[in-house]
């Protein structure tokens, strides 16, 4: 018998954390600081578990994939506007990865935000966070996509600017918005682009008719090779420039990507979000907005498929944001942007595996990378109420004994980043390293390829060494915040929770609200990899010979119907299946035999040697490199570039316009014309007397004039 999916239990999954966000935003005075945090909490538990019933119907419970329409918008003409529902596996994944992440950082929340004048605020928001989100994974067709999309994009400016009497709160939320706007007009162009080509934004009629844009003759004029320069026409190109409609809309739709998903250059505004509360910063970085553009490219891998050009640019744009942004973790002070940072260095893995055409692994990448990322900054939020609301590693040191839960779950959040063996973000992120040097090894790789895969190796060393680092300057060594106690925090109002004042304080460990959701992140940080890559890339048991819900043996059977390839050659996952995949242990086995373990090792090594056994060599190799601290710590120029030259750009285009408005419009056109009128009427006015004779005399001057001319022409 076949099972159908309830609409109305996907309308109370959307819902509920909806209903919740009202009631603290609207009635938070009546309901109390209290009655938010239940109703809020109440609203996305449901939302988990009804989540993790569609979940377990898919994959255990018989039920066929849903895509219906809900609610139908509008209707004009030949187009529709609907309210819809695409539920599958891939969905169903993201709905208890989203609601799971955020109901612990609800919870949380209670102990972290507790001393805040904007309580209910903060819990409203949040839960309009995860309604935005669902919202986005869930939809059927672009529209509701989009809706979705700059939904997460609001509410993530709300967050990021929550502590708005603060300066630099201020400048980080616009500075989010602003950036994500870039991003958006390319993924709205990407969507108009497909309405244009298909008459339809629904994603089941866009992808059956996908193969229409393999067509060699399916081309389209991107431009004409020449500007027009004062009604001028200047040759830049000897002819037009001509791509496939596919690779038109294929990019258009990556670099809405990039904004969300903060990939180079559009990269800027993620470790400015750090200003938000910490318990926002840990829900936008692991399960919410940056993990939007990692989904969708997953979505539409029927038309990324049609795309190389594509596919080699996501796989360039991927590869640098893994590699360097990472560098830019090892010049941080600050606790929470060294995570941050990491999370920009991730991301870069997962979009270089969507590069690669390792769709599955992204997404796979992205499920761990939600628990271990959210443990990490929960577990730094712990440490900096534990400090007091102090950021700088610098005044830290030696917290293990006064922080036994925070310094433990800590350092299986780092295990699990650095990619350590048998925890989750090795099965994760090795598989995606391996999907790279299939890519790069295969007979027809570019230089493209290559990079690819040298860059995420380079970043093995790099996540290591910065990872290390937090642990051993946090939790190690002296106990640096005895001598900072004075200092009462020189970085105070840039990046802080700013809850209470600073002051001589012993750490302490956090209170069970907090430390409670860490030990829950822990378990699946050390767990859902080992037993879940089996079932998810390779169609298999953890054991590597147990058929898990689909045919033995066929790869990706959790994807079968949502990640399919015309060419199946192009399947890199299959091919590292084939090649590396025995079960779980075997898995873990290879992967200490590989480089990029090694490299993790020494990674490590180098952290302790910096930072534990000649902790002066940090400073003297500081010094050494200075030119090349200097660039990482001014983070390559970006920020210049995006504040002082397209924001500063155009403020100066602005002036310009400003001053040619009153200078030449206002000045010569408008208030020169009068002033021309203004003083002919003056000198007219200079002949009007009064006195006849005057006239009398004007007259005669005048006749003799006229005389005179009428005697020069009859001659």
């Amino acid at each position: 018998m076949e099972i159908t999916l309830s609409k109305s239990l996907l309308i109370a999954v959307v819902l509920a954390p909806l209903l919740g966000s009202i009631v603290a935003g609207l009635f938070g005075r009546q309901v109390g600081r209290k009655g938010a945090q239940y109703i809020t909490i109440l609203g996305v538990a449901v939302s988990c578990a009804l989540s993790a019933y569609v979940f377990s119907q898919l994959l255990w419970g018989g039920a066929q994939p849903f895509n219906q329409n809900v609610y139908t918008f509008f209707e004009v003409g030949q187009y529709s506007a609907h309210v819809g529902f695409m539920i599958d596996k891939l969905t169903a994944m993201m709905m208890v990865v989203v609601t799971f992440v955020s109901l612990l950082v609800h919870i949380y929340s209670i102990g972290y935000m507790a001393e805040d004048d904007g309580y209910q605020r903060f819990f409203s928001y949040i839960s309009l966070f995860t309604f935005s989100m669902l919202t986005l994974v869930m939809s059927n067709n672009f529209l509701q996509l989009f809706f979705g999309w700059e939904a997460v994009g609001l509410v993530s400016y709300l967050l990021i600017g929550f502590y708005f009497k603060r300066p630099t709160a201020i400048f980080a939320n616009m500075k989010a918005f602003l950036v994500n706007r870039v991003g958006d007009f390319g993924f709205l162009l990407g969507i108009a682009a497909i309405l244009w080509v298909f008459g339809s934004l629904d994603y089941a009629t866009v992808f059956a008719n996908a193969g229409v844009l393999g067509d060699p003759n399916a081309l389209m004029q991107v431009w004409s090779g020449s500007i027009n320069l004062f009604g001028q026409q200047i040759q830049i190109l000897s002819e037009p420039l001509i791509w496939s409609v596919a690779t038109v809309i294929c990019i258009c739709l990556f670099i809405g990507a990039m904004g969300k998903s903060a990939q180079v250059p559009l990269h800027v505004w993620l470790p400015d979000s750090m200003e938000g509360p910490t318990p926002i910063s840990a829900l936008i970085h692991a399960a919410t907005m940056v993990t939007a553009g990692i989904f969708m490219v997953t979505r539409m891998s029927p038309l990324f498929e049609l795309s190389q050009t594509a596919l080699d640019f996501i796989l360039f744009i991927g590869a640098t944001t893994a590699f360097f942004t990472g560098l830019i973790g090892i010049v941080q002070t600050d606790i929470k942007r060294v995570v941050a940072y990491s999370t920009l260095s991730q991301l870069g893995y997962m979009t270089v595996a969507l590069g690669v055409s390792a769709y599955s692994g992204a997404v796979f990448h992205l499920m761990t990378h939600a628990f271990f990322k959210a443990l990490l900054f929960l577990g730094a939020g712990s440490v900096i109420m534990g400090m007091h609301h102090e950021q700088n590693m610098m005044k830290m040191g030696g917290l293990r004994k006064y922080m036994p839960i925070t310094h433990i779950t800590m350092w299986i959040g780092t295990l699990a980043l650095v990619g350590t063996p048998f925890f989750a973000g090795f099965y994760s992120k090795d598989t995606i390293i391996e999907a790279a040097a299939m890519h790069a090894h295969a007979a027809d790789a570019g230089w493209v390829a290559l990079y690819g895969y040298w860059a995420v190796l380079g970043g093995v060393i790099v996540t290591s060494f910065y990872s290390f680092r937090l642990l051993f300057l946090t939790f190690f060594g002296k106990e640096r915040f005895r001598d900072a106690h004075d200092d009462h925090h020189a970085d105070h109002g840039h990046g802080h929770d700013d809850h209470h004042g600073h002051g001589a304080h012993e750490p302490h460990e956090s209170p069970l609200v907090v430390t409670v959701p860490l030990i829950l992140l822990a378990i699946p940080s050390i767990l859902i990899g080992f037993f879940t890559i089996g079932p998810m890339l390779f169609g298999t048991g953890w054991d590597g010979h147990t058929a898990a819900g689909g045919i033995p043996g066929q790869a990706m059977s959790f994807f079968t119907g949502i990640v399919d390839f015309y060419d199946p050659a192009r399947d890199t996952i299959a091919e590292v299946g084939k090649e590396f995949w025995h079960g779980s242990v075997a898995y873990a086995v290879h992967g200490m035999q590989m480089p990029a373990f090694w490299l993790t090792v020494a990674g490590f090594v180098l952290a302790w040697v910096f930072y534990i056994w000649k902790p002066e060599l940090a400073g003297k190799a500081r010094k050494t490199l200075a030119p090349a601290v200097s660039v990482l710590e001014n983070k390559y120029g970006f920020d210049k570039l995006w504040i002082d030259g397209f924001a500063g750009g155009g403020v100066q285009l602005g002036k310009a316009a400003r001053a040619v408005d009153s200078t030449v419009v206002d000045g010569v056109v408008v208030n020169g014309s009068a002033r021309v009128v203004e003083l002919a009427a003056n000198l007219l006015r200079r002949t009007q007397s009064g006195f006849l004779y005057h006239y009398a005399f004007a007259m005669i001057i005048g006749l003799i004039a006229l005389l005179g001319v009428l005697m020069h022409f009859w001659r």
